[in-house]
């Protein structure tokens, strides 16, 4: 009896992990692919281009986007920098730091309140900053 509780114990795992598998599966498939990637609070990437050709792609997203852009930070000789807007009720940040002469990390958020963020729309506005170039 007991080695038959132990049997279907056994498939009923191996089934909840083959359910499972494939959208992790596909996520990371979709990661690889676009190399943008969802964090806990919203999206990140490697973009080509040096840090003050992606923080105009930036910009300009940002404009497109209807955010209204509230403060900007440059630090480290331009190699640092940042820009925090708002679109409706949402905080928006774009965090850019040089990785090397011709790339360039991007992180965007968009929070909805202290403990949401609408990663979707990050992503969204990464998307856009990574296909500008």
């Amino acid at each position: 009896m007991r080695s038959l509780a132990k049997f279907r114990a056994h498939w009923a795992l191996a089934l909840m992990c083959a359910a499972v598998l494939p959208g992790c599966v596909a996520a990371a498939a979709a990661g690889a692919g676009t190399g943008i990637y969802l964090t806990t609070r919203g999206a990140e990437s490697v973009v080509e281009g040096s840090t003050s050709d992606v923080a105009a792609r930036a910009r300009s997203v940002l404009g497109e986007e209807g955010v209204t852009i509230s403060e900007t930070k440059t630090e480290d000789g331009g190699d640092k920098r940042e820009f925090k807007g708002t679109k409706g009720d949402l905080d928006i940040t774009v965090s850019l730091q040089r990785q090397s002469p011709t790339t360039t990390k991007v992180e965007v958020s968009a929070r909805e309140n202290l403990a949401e963020w609408d990663k979707e729309y990050a992503q969204r506005i990464l998307n856009k900053i990574v296909t500008k170039g």
